[in-house]
């Protein structure tokens, strides 16, 4: 409970954890936003990491001078690029053995169906898609291992993917967070950040549900 609820303030208060790290870390914090952003993304145990709101958090740190928004912005497509494959990679030769599987510890099997559904739904457009929705882009690198897409075929839509969401966020941030009505409203502009990224996941669930009542 105590973990649950340190994770809850980190995602509440961002700004003024980002600043604390940045404040004691220095340039170290490159690399600490590299290694969240490459975990968030490569491994499917971690999920819950915060990826869309920390990039706008990021990019807002950057116009104040704290960060350097090139640098940020190359960095973190990196960490991107490198999660997703390093998570397609554990798909292509982890994955088939333990899709069927039903006792799989720290895999949530629903997340992965849901991914699967999507991938059947939108194709190869899922990489890019799945960039900015929560939990679906950490689960759609390792469908696509499962399901033997070609890695260049996968490439070529991550590199869209990858760099539209680490662009759109940052420099989302990086215009946008530094505004008064920002500033003062930060911890709801994560929330709606947060909400409205889990919109498209919120309503296909609601279709599907729907379908399925029919």
């Amino acid at each position: 409970m105590e973990l649950l609820t340190y994770f809850i303030d980190i995602f509440m208060h961002l700004d003024k954890h980002l600043s604390l790290v940045i404040q004691n870390y220095g340039l170290l914090t490159y690399a600490i936003l590299f290694l969240i952003i490459y975990c968030e993304t490569g491994l499917v145990v971690t999920p819950f990491l915060p990826g869309d709101s920390l990039l706008f958090a990021a990019g807002a740190f950057a116009a104040l001078g704290a960060l350097n928004v090139v640098w940020l912005f190359c960095l973190l497509v990196a960490a991107a690029m490198a999660g997703n494959t390093t998570n397609y990679w554990i798909g292509y030769f982890v994955g088939p053995k333990i899709f069927h599987r039903e006792d799989v510890r720290f895999l949530n099997r629903k997340h992965l169906e849901r991914t699967h559904q999507f991938y059947e739904k939108y194709g190869g457009k899922t990489i890019i898609i799945a960039r900015f929705m929560p939990i679906i882009r950490t689960f759609a690198p390792f469908v696509a291992g499962i399901g033997r897409m070609t890695y260049a075929r996968f490439l070529s839509y991550d590199i869209v993917g990858g760099t539209s969401w680490i662009g759109v966020c940052v420099f989302s941030g990086y215009f946008f967070g530094n505004l008064k009505v920002v500033k003062q409203n930060f911890t709801f502009v994560i929330l709606a950040i947060i909400f409205i990224s889990i919109l498209p996941g919120l309503f296909g669930y609601i279709r599907h549900r729907r379908a399925q009542a029919q």
